[in-house]
């Protein structure tokens, strides 16, 4: 047994589950590659001051969770929390935004860090695929993302999630219900931490999940009651476009989600079978974070769907993806000259797209076909040396059982006949 185990709060994706975890990534990403939508890959870690400018230096994220290091130079990184903030910065840093029309679509998928205290659906190292719409402030485009996020699940299967929306206005409205919302929160029993956020960012208690607390935040003041025309008009367009497609939502005056960069609409995918870490995605409108992290005004809207939390909810649905087997062919040589005969068979499979695979390590027949069997391969191809002498190997049908010769000219033709 190995000395060394992954780490608190990780784990391993291993065949045959990991499978299923690439078919959800596929799912998750499908409709953005049909809609516009580049990939785009960032490095796993980034400057400390991008998240602290960008996520916030109120949230828990940064002053509890990332993952930071100072590197032989003195330079102060951090794991990549989430993705939004690196993919805003790679696209300023390549000059998207300057070389052709707005928005700028973006899609990614990766790993992310954070510290946290290991649970069932939240977890230290995370993976999340997500799609950013840099540079252009139009109600359409919301819609759109929060559609492709809702058709991405439903291609899955999923059916029990919900969609929470809400706005969170702009610089214009929002200093009014800061006001309002500052002069509630002083009025509670609040913790000196809890405090501390009231003076940074109070939006940031409306978004703790302490019984203790949310108890007092019953009567907080509602920003909807706070919203500009402006900010009342965009979120109405939102609405009405994906109650247009059909898309079903409900409207959570209380949903912030825990960044400081989000302006306007804010929503989140939530299910209910995974009890307390119920959020399987979310995003929003972020229009003011480039500005904070160094570039020009450029309106922005994204989301980030969870790979893990998402598996969890098919799990919680009774929900099987069907997942094609790694393998549909095995060969199965009997002897040496078989052995480099099929090896070329399986080659030529391969090459012309057959996932196929060879009973390695010259094991006996019996033990080969147990090997062919846990690979889920559909067929068999077996051959020994009266079968190259009569020149054909033996198909076999690993469902039915059935077997038949099938000359070795004609191997390949027969498999794909077969698999169509």
């Amino acid at each position: 047994m190995s000395t060394f185990k992954a780490p608190k709060g990780t784990y391993d994706l291993l065949p045959p589950d990991s499978a299923t975890f690439l078919a959800v990534r596929e799912a998750l990403a499908a409709p953005l590659r049909n809609s516009g939508y580049g990939y785009v890959e960032t490095p796993g870690f980034e400057d400390v001051e991008l998240f602290a400018r960008g996520v916030g230096e109120s949230t828990d994220i940064v002053t509890k969770e990332m993952y930071t290091l100072t590197t032989k130079g003195g330079s102060h990184l951090a794991l990549r929390p989430e993705g939004t903030a690196s993919v805003l910065r790679a696209a300023l840093e390549a000059n998207l935004h300057k070389q052709g029309s707005l928005p700028v679509k973006l899609w990614y998928s990766g790993s992310y860090y954070r510290y946290e205290r290991p649970q069932a659906g939240r977890y230290r190292h995370f993976s999340q695929v997500g799609a950013e719409a840099i540079g252009a402030e139009d109600p359409a485009l919301d819609a759109e993302l929060i559609i492709l996020a809702d058709q991405a699940y439903r291609s899955l299967g999923l059916r029990d999630f919900r969609i929470l929306l809400n706005s969170l206005g702009d610089q214009e409205c929002r200093p009014r219900y800061r006001e309002a919302l500052v002069a509630f929160l002083l009025g509670l029993d609040l913790d000196e931490e809890t405090r501390r956020r009231i003076d940074i960012n109070p939006l940031r208690v409306l978004d703790d999940k302490r019984p203790e607390v949310r108890k007092q935040l019953v009567d907080a003041p509602v920003l909807r009651d706070h919203l500009c025309e402006s900010c009342l008009a965009y979120h109405k367009e939102v609405r009405e476009l994906l109650l247009e497609e059909g898309v079903s939502f409900e409207d959570d005056d209380r949903l912030v989600r825990g960044l400081d960069y989000y302006t306007r609409t804010t929503f989140e995918f939530v299910h209910d079978g995974l009890g307390s870490q119920s959020a399987v995605g979310g995003g929003g409108r972020y229009d003011g974070l480039s500005e904070m992290i160094g570039g020009p005004a450029l309106p922005s809207v994204g989301w980030a769907l969870g790979v893990d939390r998402t598996v969890l909810a098919l799990q919680a649905e009774g929900v099987a993806l069907d997942v094609p087997p790694a393998t549909s062919v095995y060969a199965v040589p009997l002897g040496e000259e078989a052995r480099r005969v099929l090896f070329g068979v399986v080659t030529r499979l391969r090459k012309e797209g057959v996932a196929a695979d060879f009973a390695y390590g010259g094991r006996g027949l019996k033990g080969a076909m147990k090997a062919a069997n846990r690979s889920g391969a559909r067929y068999a191809i077996v051959a020994g040396e009266r079968d190259l002498a009569e020149g054909h190997v033996q198909l076999k049908d690993m469902e039915s059982g059935e077997q038949n010769p099938v000359p070795l000219s004609d191997v390949a033709e027969a498999v794909r006949r077969k698999l169509a």
